[in-house]
């Protein structure tokens, strides 16, 4: 990455008052979060796309819950990085701001962003299979001899609030996020493969409605080469270079 790229981004950071923050699994990972998936993604024998459906749930809901249970205190030892916290510290600077993440571990939150959409989630909250109403976990679900939790409301069974393949969005959660793409000045698209296809479309769509877009990854994504700039490595190492130049220029 140029010196030069850094600063026609900032530059655009630092002019801009409406800005929308989309994160992938690589701003986690930073914190120590497996992605789960791939290579050396196997629990117990299974992949996470074995066990993230509705499916595997409604077959061994016992067998899912164990392993939510088992990333969610993986989730709960970790702490945000220092692209997390100069995402919170950007956020009172501008008149919107919104992050729309894929990550599910509430490392955004902790570190202190209050305006989040959670596209895929959080593992922290459960959804009720009857009445669909979520609410935070409950302590007792960590215990390895947890049984199935059980909605306090209607006694159905509860799932972890999470988007699994083969599912949509929940209602209004890409709308907003779509909302806040339309709005921006500026978008930044940070640790995501871009793979993973509706958060890219936020993105690029507030592009087109007149953003300035750019993409922070180590490696080249397909995003990379359509954002009006590529930072090319760490969030963790961007992000806080990135806010400390635009700060400087506003």
């Amino acid at each position: 990455m140029s010196s030069s790229v850094l600063e026609r981004a900032a530059l655009a950071l630092s002019g801009a008052r409406t800005v929308l923050i989309v994160t992938g699994a690589g701003v986690s990972a930073e914190s120590g979060i497996p992605t789960f998936r791939g290579a050396g993604g196997l629990w117990e024998g299974f992949r996470a796309e074995e066990l993230a459906t509705p499916g595997a749930f409604a077959d061994n809901p016992e067998r899912v819950w164990r392993w939510y249970r088992w990333r969610r205190r993986i989730c709960l030892q970790s702490e945000p990085n220092p692209a997390h916290l100069s995402i919170a510290e950007m956020e009172p600077a501008f008149d919107a701001f919104q992050v729309a993440t894929q990550n599910v571990d509430g490392l955004h939150r902790q570190a202190g962003s209050r305006n989040i959409v959670e596209l895929h989630g959080c593992i922290h909250r459960s959804r009720c299979t009857g009445c669909g109403e979520v609410r935070d976990l409950p302590d007792e679900i960590d215990a390895d001899d947890a049984p199935l939790p059980a909605c306090r409301r209607c006694g159905k069974m509860l799932r972890p609030h999470i988007v699994w393949f083969g599912e949509t969005y929940q209602p209004g959660v890409l709308e907003s996020a779509q909302a806040a793409a339309e709005a921006a000045d500026f978008v930044l698209v940070a640790g995501t493969s871009a793979s993973v296809w509706p958060p890219i479309a936020v993105a690029l769509h507030g592009q087109r409605t007149g953003a300035y877009l750019v993409d922070v990854n180590p490696d080249t994504t397909s995003l990379s080469d359509r954002a009006d700039a590529h930072l090319t490595g760490a969030a963790g190492a961007i992000l806080p270079a990135l806010w400390e130049r635009a700060r400087s220029l506003r």
